[in-house]
């Protein structure tokens, strides 16, 4: 490969991993070309930039970013790159589901927001909530109280006009 091809794939892999709000390094050894192709399918459906390239290029492309400086040591070996740029997580969904399936691949590490994860901890990330669905907890957490301000209200108006007719009615007797 020539200098300036090794030059254009540092600059397009560090470009995507700017934008990245989740991004996983895996370790495909031992799939078959199948499964691979399984994989990249699976990511490809929930909009995750899946890519395979040198170590050594990866870690160059990863020179400038924040959080990404524990990932060195893990390009080792075989290495896959998982990006994802809505939701941080929907990786570790696939690669946990993937891995349950076929026990070849496994997740060296990922880094979620700028925080570095060991492959370890790859069931918890698995666990984690959608983006979606956080931000829907956080709107229901912020609509309730807001749901029964009414209630209160109506309430309150009850109790006034029921002491405002017993006023009346002692007024009159």
């Amino acid at each position: 490969m020539k200098r300036s091809e090794k030059e254009q794939i540092v600059a397009e892999v560090s470009e995507v991993l700017q934008k990245a709000s989740g991004l996983y390094l895996t370790d495909f050894t031992g799939l078959t070309v199948e499964q691979a192709t399984e994989l990249r399918r699976e990511f490809r459906k929930s909009g995750i930039h899946y890519e395979v390239a040198k170590n050594t290029l990866i870690r160059r492309a990863l020179e400038g970013i924040d959080g990404t400086s524990g990932l060195s040591d893990k390009l080792v070996g075989p290495t896959g790159v998982a990006v994802s740029f809505d939701d941080p997580v929907a990786p570790a969904r696939i690669i946990k589901k993937f891995s349950d399936k076929h026990s070849r691949l496994g997740l060296k590490a990922a880094v979620i927001d700028r925080h570095l994860y060991e492959g370890s901890r790859l069931d918890e990330l698995a666990k984690l909530p959608t983006k979606a669905d956080t931000l829907s907890a956080i709107l229901g957490c912020i609509q309730s109280p807001l749901v029964g301000v009414p209630g209160v209200i109506n309430a309150v108006i009850r109790d006034l006009v029921s002491v405002i007719g017993e006023i009346e009615k002692k007024k009159a007797a």
